[in-house]
């Protein structure tokens, strides 16, 4: 066995982002990196690819035993909840869109859902990115989230140090509330509206700052 086939084999099992390298009568060949493209037979496209265009491949070991490719994600990937926990860090791939939301493959093995709007960032198909188990529903749907669920007491201190020296730095006033487009925020201090929320509520509670409807102002203390 060649050191190629050692790093296909190390890839058994995966769900990539795979740009076709090429396309002919026999199937697709996508680079996946290694000197010999992955080939996806026909019968394992879940629609007709394209020389050029990326898809969402999962990587398998065909019926003689051959490291093969297969667009045909929901053949392979089930909703299936039975190593994960609530709270769980994942890594993800971006699926399909969803009138919900993104769908998101979750550790290569089983299907989450990722709501709309809860997202605080922009994500794409084909993405790979760190999230959360949000909760596991009785049939074994998964709601994933990308910020950590539920208060966590030391990142919420730290993220209100982090308002108060961005407050001292802008005069002691943030256009920045509880009222805030999530985009706003995320660009800001890179976290989700509802972890801003906590933060700047722990703030009011410490009657450090006031809140006002177009933002926060540092109190004199």
């Amino acid at each position: 066995m060649t050191h190629s086939d050692d790093q296909g084999l190390e890839r058994l099992g995966e769900v990539a982002w795979l740009k076709i390298a090429e396309v002919n009568d026999i199937g697709a060949f996508a680079d996946w990196g290694l000197p010999k493209d992955l080939f996806i037979p026909f019968a394992e496209q879940q629609y007709p690819l394209r020389e050029g265009q990326y898809a969402l491949v999962k990587i398998y070991l065909d019926n003689q035993n051959r490291l093969a490719g297969s667009t045909r994600i929901d053949h392979w990937i089930v909703d299936d909840a039975s190593d994960l926990v609530p709270g769980q860090e994942v890594t993800l791939m971006i699926a399909d869109r969803t009138d919900m939301g993104f769908k998101a493959v979750i550790n290569n093995h089983s299907w989450g859902l990722l709501y709309r709007n809860e997202l605080f960032q922009e994500i794409r198909k084909g993405q790979v990115i760190q999230g959360f188990v949000k909760l596991i529903r009785d049939n074994d749907k998964v709601d994933l989230s990308l910020g950590k669920p539920g208060f966590d007491k030391k990142r919420i201190g730290s993220l209100g140090e982090q308002i108060t020296e961005q407050l001292q730095a802008n005069i002691g006033y943030l256009p920045l509330s509880d009222k805030s487009p999530p985009q706003d925020i995320y660009a800001a201090f890179g976290v989700s509206k509802k972890v801003f929320k906590q933060a700047i509520g722990a703030l009011y509670k410490q009657q450090r700052i006031s809140i006002e409807p177009g933002g926060i102002r540092l109190l004199d203390t």
